[in-house]
């Protein structure tokens, strides 16, 4: 049975948890690339005022995130992490189901997101979960592969 997950959007008051998190997420990540993730380095005080950012937390406790970018044709994740203390119990299917519906809340019918193509992890993902790649394109020294997925 999963334990009840809640949602909230954020604020400009949650800046600083969607960081710390987003960091701690993502830190496992900069030895494989050589860098920090782009979501590590990210301005949160202008994208809690600018994009759609949906906290997920569990009994209070802020576990996981999905921060969006709804433009005119479909909407965009441009972060999705999960506390590492919680993952592998489902929180990133949850949090991506939750984008799709706002996705068609908004009257898209495509959501599109992207990952480094180094984040093996992050492809069997999003394929697994019936996106497809649309295109790759070179990113500091690496590259950036493009997902979509209709929701019709």
């Amino acid at each position: 049975m999963s334990r009840p997950l809640e949602f909230r959007r954020a604020g400009p008051q949650d800046a600083a948890r969607i960081r710390d998190l987003t960091c701690k997420a993502y830190a496992k990540w900069c030895a494989v690339i050589g860098r920090e993730p782009k979501p590590m380095t990210a301005d949160y005080d202008h994208a809690v005022r600018h994009h759609v950012i949906d906290l997920a937390c569990i009994a209070g406790r802020l576990v996981g995130l999905v921060e969006m970018i709804s433009r005119e044709d479909d909407l965009l994740i441009e972060n999705v992490c999960v506390d590492p203390d919680e993952q592998g119990a489902g929180l990133g299917k949850r949090l991506i189901a939750h984008a799709e519906e706002e996705t068609r809340k908004r009257g898209h019918a495509v959501i599109r997101l992207y990952t480094n193509k180094l984040f093996a992890a992050n492809l069997r993902f999003y394929d697994g979960l019936g996106y497809e790649v649309e295109h790759e394109e070179p990113f500091m020294g690496g590259t950036t592969v493009h997902f979509r997925k209709s929701l019709r």
